[in-house]
């Protein structure tokens, strides 16, 4: 799905679950090449030019997550929740937290050591990034934006920004780490589960593949079930 296309289906998302029209939902997906900006980011960590940009096929979005500079493409699995966080979450740092505890747990799935490095978001293998994470906090509590986690990500396309601002760190994806390329839609499935667990819900069926989503010729693949009776889902 084009960045711009999912932008649009997250705010309807954040509309209709602010007024409980719709549940908590998780979307999965890929993105076609492209590079977006978060609230912080300094433009000076876009390396490539708008010619190099359009020679590798590379949009440029500004976004309102939080964050700075980050690349999206095929092969990576990303992931946003749209989810009225419960009054005992309502922590950014934690709910960051739990992202990362999620896809630790992704990760070591596929028998990988993954893990946190102090003061930096995102999930590590080393000194490289497995995982980036920026997120917005709408009103009411509402997530949006999410993760993106690296499976057979081309990394030679982060040549063209500072990830995430951090010029001396690498990137890193699950095929190069184990030598082999897993499925995305079987790497979606293990995330669902484990994003669901790590934000107090229980995985509702496995991931639904879908051409479209929600008002785009499918329906949204509700990710999640509550396990509070009390909470919409």
């Amino acid at each position: 799905m084009g960045y711009r296309e999912a932008l649009e289906l997250q705010g309807s998302l954040v509309a209709s679950r602010r007024t409980g029209r719709s549940a908590d939902t998780l979307l999965l997906l890929e993105h076609p090449p492209v590079v977006t900006l978060g609230r912080r980011s300094d433009p000076r960590h876009v390396l490539a030019d708008a010619a190099e940009l359009a020679r590798r096929g590379i949009e440029l979005h500004e976004t309102g997550r939080g964050g700075d500079v980050t690349f999206h493409g095929p092969g990576q699995l990303v992931g946003y929740p749209v989810v009225r966080l419960a009054p005992e979450r309502r922590d950014a740092h934690r709910y960051l937290r739990d992202l990362e505890r999620a896809l630790i747990a992704t990760a070591a799935s596929y028998g990988l050591a993954a893990g946190r490095r102090p003061g930096l978001t995102g999930v590590w293998v080393g000194a490289e990034k497995l995982a980036a994470i920026g997120v917005r906090l709408n009103t009411g509590w509402i997530t949006s934006h999410g993760f993106a986690l690296n499976v057979s990500t081309d990394l030679a396309q982060f040549e063209t920004i500072v990830p995430c601002g951090i010029a001396d760190r690498g990137v890193t994806s699950l095929a190069r780490l184990l030598g082999r390329a897993p499925d995305v839609r079987e790497v979606a499935a293990r995330a669902a589960v484990r994003l669901a667990d790590a934000l107090g819900f229980s995985a509702a069926q496995p991931p639904v593949a879908s051409e479209r989503l929600a008002g785009l010729g499918g329906e949204p693949y509700d990710g999640a079930r509550s396990e509070n009776p009390g909470r919409p889902a």
